[in-house]
């Protein structure tokens, strides 16, 4: 069974997958988004991977969703889109990658679910930004629209410098996404979700910083989630359509657990450590079964 895996030259997780993928009697090809051709002559569309066709893939498996402009990203999509009309199973789907790296789309999806998320405002006009600043409490977030293990994440309390942050962002053209500040207890909590069960949990603790990343030196420990943020994960993953996911959960003051972000690209390097499992052999071992029912 052949799988192709979209992602970097330099992945840790395409290796782990590799790894994962012999013992299964799996073989993986690495693939390149900026390798994608698409050839459409003589009634026929073909999908090429450099030389590879994408047909010959069973599945393919996104690892990566390199910066771009928007007609690049719009392309991908829309190259991921045209495979899996052709037969091959892609995972995480178009549809749920579009909508998990959207962070306002993916916090709209969350709320018209009914699951609990900060308050949230997006905008594009300075004016805006320092009015929805200001109905937020003076104290937000600020965040790419687009991004990814809490890289370009600021925290903005006073009015000048929200008003530089946000001139400077409104200069650049950017969408202009804020959230309300939720103070914590110093941790959050990621919920690992396969095909409508849960994996397991990690907890991710900051001594310094308020974003709890493992990108950015958290600790992760491994956590059991309670059946109700077991829930909250399953509905997230279902809101986005995600099939693999890593769903984030905050917990406010009260008490009140919200639904903080649904990664489409999971990754499991630290989770795999604290929960010691083998996630890319589970993860492959369900693809396969998927694929072969």
């Amino acid at each position: 069974m052949h799988i192709g895996i979209l992602a970097s030259s330099e992945s840790w997780y395409f290796r782990d997958l590799t790894r994962a993928a012999t013992p299964l009697g799996m073989q993986a090809t690495r693939l390149d988004f900026e390798r994608m051709v698409t050839h459409v002559n003589d009634g026929e569309v073909k999908l090429l991977c450099g030389q590879i066709p994408l047909d010959q893939f069973r599945a393919v498996v996104v690892r990566t969703m390199p910066p771009g402009s928007l007609e690049q990203v719009v392309y991908r999509m829309n190259l991921l889109a045209f495979a899996t009309e052709r037969g091959v199973r892609v995972v995480n789907s178009p549809r749920s990658i579009e909508c998990a790296v959207d962070k306002l789309l993916t916090t709209v999806r969350l709320q018209q679910a009914g699951l609990p998320v900060p308050a949230t405002a997006g905008c594009e006009t300075l004016d805006e930004a320092l009015d929805a600043f200001a109905k937020l409490g003076g104290d937000v977030v600020v965040k790419p629209l687009f991004g990814s293990e809490g890289r370009g994440i600021v925290r903005v309390s006073d009015p000048d410098l929200a008003w530089r942050t946000l001139a400077t962002l409104s200069r650049l053209s950017a969408v202009l996404y804020l959230q309300q500040f939720i103070k914590h207890p110093g941790y959050d909590t990621r919920v690992l979700v396969l095909d409508g069960r849960v994996l397991g949990g990690m907890r991710r603790y900051s001594d310094h910083d308020f974003r709890t990343n493992v990108a950015r030196d958290a600790r992760g420990t491994r956590y059991t989630p309670t059946d109700y943020e077991c829930e909250l994960a399953l509905r997230a993953a279902k809101a986005t359509g995600a099939t693999f996911a890593g769903i984030d959960l905050l917990e406010d003051e009260t008490g009140q657990t919200l639904v903080i972000e649904v990664n489409a690209v999971p990754g499991w390097k630290a989770f795999a450590q604290a929960n010691e499992m083998d996630v890319a052999q589970v993860f492959l071992s369900w693809l396969k079964r998927s694929l072969e029912d």
